[in-house]
């Protein structure tokens, strides 16, 4: 029998027998119906849903910023806002009730943007763990956040390790950032985690060089297109 992947980005919808080949998989809540959820927990894979930590893609809000994402044109907020709270909360619950068994957290880069709320997400992720009380988090990157954040997660992602898309298309990064990053997984291999790469490649060359670089630094790797779109 053929051993099963680590763990798939997925944000389209269906494909749950290419699923199945994975451990792990992080999907869209929004895309799966609880009865498919479930189909993929007796196959015994773990499913974990997309939660947006400091970024809000819905209508006008009051804890929206003026500002937005250049790449994705989300909304910043202010993460302490109670009703962002309260909203992040009840996303978070209404996925593992809807059968998520965990969550993926995002946009966690706010050392970044707003480095002051970077005291106010560390609580907003621990009442993420304490309300939804999922059986698993996945933190995407965060690195502003340790060593407190590997004390309220099960995993780091690092998107983009080792390759990325740009405005003309997926290339790897410059031997400096490659450094920098490679610095960065030397100090998370000292953490009691689970630890992945989600890199992005358009051509098999390319996706091999984040793969083998992913295996040299400890981190189990996943390839996709920006869209996040590959099973």
């Amino acid at each position: 029998m053929m051993s099963r992947r680590p763990i798939c980005f997925y944000y389209g919808d269906g494909r749950l027998a290419d699923l199945a080949g994975y451990l792990r998989v992080v999907l869209q809540p929004g895309f799966y119906r609880p009865a498919e959820l479930r189909h993929l927990a007796q196959q015994g894979v773990q499913t974990l849903g997309y939660l947006s930590l400091s970024e809000d893609q819905g209508p006008p809000a009051p804890w929206q910023r003026q500002e937005r994402n250049p790449d994705w044109g989300g909304a910043f907020v202010h993460v302490d806002h109670p009703l962002w709270v309260a909203h992040v909360v009840g996303a978070a619950k209404a996925a593992i009730a809807g059968g998520f068994a965990g969550l993926f957290l995002d946009t966690l880069n706010v050392e970044l943007t707003y480095p002051e709320d970077v005291p106010h997400l560390l609580t907003l992720i621990a009442a993420v763990r304490e309300e939804a009380r999922p059986a698993y988090l996945l933190a995407n990157r965060g690195f502003g956040m340790l060593p407190r954040l590997a004390e309220l997660v099960d995993g780091i992602v690092f998107e983009s390790f080792s390759a990325r898309w740009t405005d003309d298309g997926y290339a790897p990064w410059p031997p400096d950032v490659l450094e920098f990053h490679a610095q960065i997984a030397e100090q998370l291999l000292r953490l009691e985690l689970d630890l992945y790469s989600l890199d992005y490649a358009d051509s098999p060359g390319l996706a091999d060089f984040a793969e083998r670089r992913a295996r040299q630094f400890g981190l189990q790797s996943f390839v996709s297109d920006r869209a996040l779109s590959r099973t």
